[in-house]
């Protein structure tokens, strides 16, 4: 079962969501939390494997929880839940840990497949919309710096391939589509995968292809 937790401060959403998914039979909703206070609170407490967590809340935003969240349970993935593809805080919280997003709009089979794929530990980065955000907002100048072991010149470390497979995450292609592309077993490209986020210091797809647009490796297009 995919423990699920549900931060957001609109009770008809945190409601909504939990009729849905706990409609699944692979997915338990094990509590809700109405600001990024309680969403920190509740992950120590009840450790969900995925959070699905609104960025505007009260007392605490979701970009400050999802921030503090990844940094006490490395085993939390979070789902940001947001009304609009463009918003400028859907960036910051990728940035700060977040696995992905999806809008607030999304069918009940989206959203029980976004959980899915988030707890399986792959980002959700839908080529449509998120490549669109993360280059539309990488060149904000207000938004935080990478850490030193982060910055973008740091992927000299890398293989040509590692580069390669790491570009191909930042275009939102799945371990499967870039075995195909480059002609390759899948579980060489997840052994790949695995490889760039232990030498760069990343959490997971989602902070590599973040990575890989701030480090021009991708451009828009």
């Amino acid at each position: 079962m995919i423990k699920v937790l549900i931060a957001d401060d609109q009770m008809m959403v945190r409601e909504g969501f939990s009729v849905l998914l706990g409609a699944m039979p692979d997915i338990e909703v094990v509590g809700e939390a109405v600001n990024g206070i309680e969403a920190i609170a509740k992950v120590r407490e009840l450790r969900p494997d995925v959070v699905l967590m609104d960025i505007r809340m009260p007392e605490l935003n979701g970009i400050e929880a999802t921030r503090e969240i990844v940094a006490v349970d490395e085993g939390a993935k979070v789902l940001v839940l947001t009304t609009f593809d463009l918003d400028e805080y859907v960036y910051q919280a990728l940035r700060a840990g977040a696995s992905g997003f999806l809008l607030k709009d999304a069918s009940a089979r989206q959203l029980a497949d976004g959980v899915r794929v988030v707890a399986s530990g792959e980002a959700l980065l839908a080529p449509s919309v998120t490549r669109r955000l993360i280059t539309e907002f990488s060149r904000l100048a207000d938004t935080p710096k990478l850490p030193a072991a982060q910055q973008p010149d740091a992927y000299g470390e890398l293989t040509d391939r590692e580069t390669e497979v790491l570009v191909l995450i930042a275009q939102g292609l799945s371990n499967a589509e870039i075995a195909e592309r480059l002609v390759v077993a899948e579980s060489t490209i997840k052994t790949h995968v695995s490889r760039v986020l232990v030498k760069l210091g990343l959490r997971d797809r989602t902070q590599a292809a973040v990575f890989a647009y701030e480090a021009r490796l991708v451009t828009p297009g």
